[in-house]
């Protein structure tokens, strides 16, 4: 790859170049666009002409404020259609943008790298907002000190192992609901409530690979475990479909010891005075749960 003679090529005045954009999306999907007349070819990408995808100019500063610019495109089936946007699959998605000379693709220079933003589509067609690197500067960090755990079941902070058949399991659909409540026969070794505040993950069908929080989880009386999720997955979902349960956790040092014993990772604070205790009165009752006392 030569940046250096790309800028060669810039200078004679008649130039061979045109824009391509390599899209990544969470699931794995690589895909390859185009504005030239015709398929370019470089890091094992094909980037596919015909698309209809073009690009707002790139506003690009020094510091640390965000670069962003926006593509627009066709909905097509081949490439970016309705049916995956409104799932959510491209949500977050890495982006390169580079200009290259289609004669010598490997003459061309990064412009853009970032994550697709917001999505909107109408009319056939998409604009996607492409946010740039520094973007993540935009999230807070930091540790909060509360009573109950701040740590995401199963990270490397909470160290679970989730991939225990204690904690997690792999069904296929029996009856379903809409795209929000689902019946399974997961057996009887799983405790009521076991997978409440977990993640229900489809591993096929139309769905495969979307996910959603787990509201409810009641066994039945014919045997099977009723689901409910907070909201809908945006993709159908049909009986026969497998899905992976992954026990859920409300947080508390109670569970952390009794359901996962993982004590040693908990990253709650039970003990922490609560938040008017400089004001509050002598008393032989102490109670030091993190809560307000009035």
């Amino acid at each position: 790859m030569s940046a250096e003679a790309l800028d060669a090529h810039l200078a004679t005045g008649a130039t061979e170049v045109a824009r391509c954009w390599k899209l990544t999306r969470n699931d794995g999907v690589v895909l390859g666009f185009t504005d030239h007349d015709r398929d370019l070819t470089f890091d094992g990408v094909t980037f596919c002409a015909g698309t209809g995808l073009s690009a707002a100019a790139v506003s690009q500063t020094t510091g640390l404020a965000v670069d962003n610019t926006e593509a627009v495109g066709a909905l097509t089936a081949t490439a970016v259609c309705e049916t995956d946007i409104a799932a959510g699959r491209f949500d977050g998605a890495e982006v390169e943008a580079w200009l290259v000379q289609w004669s010598a693709p490997e003459n061309r220079v990064l412009q853009f790298r970032g994550t697709i933003g917001e999505v909107t589509r109408a009319g056939g067609a998409f604009t996607a907002e492409l946010r740039g690197l520094s973007e993540v500067l935009n999230v807070p960090r930091g540790r909060v000190y509360q009573k109950r755990c701040a740590a995401v079941l199963g990270d490397a902070v909470c160290r679970v192992d989730l991939s225990s058949p204690a904690f997690s399991v792999e069904t296929a659909i029996l009856h379903a609901e809409g795209q929000r409540v689902f019946e399974f026969d997961v057996g009887g070794g799983y405790a009521p409530r076991w997978f409440e505040r977990g993640v229900l993950t489809v591993l096929d069908g139309a769905a495969a690979g979307l996910s959603g929080a787990i509201k409810r989880d009641r066994p039945q009386q014919t045997g099977l475990r009723r689901v409910e999720l907070w909201d809908q997955l945006r993709a159908p979902v049909a009986a026969g479909d497998r899905v992976r349960l992954t026990a859920g956790c409300d947080k508390s040092m109670e569970t952390c010891r009794t359901k996962f014993s993982n004590m040693l990772n908990y990253h709650g604070f039970p003990d922490i005075p609560g938040e008017d205790w400089l004001v509050t009165h002598p008393t032989r009752l102490s109670v030091r749960d993190g809560g307000s006392r009035r």
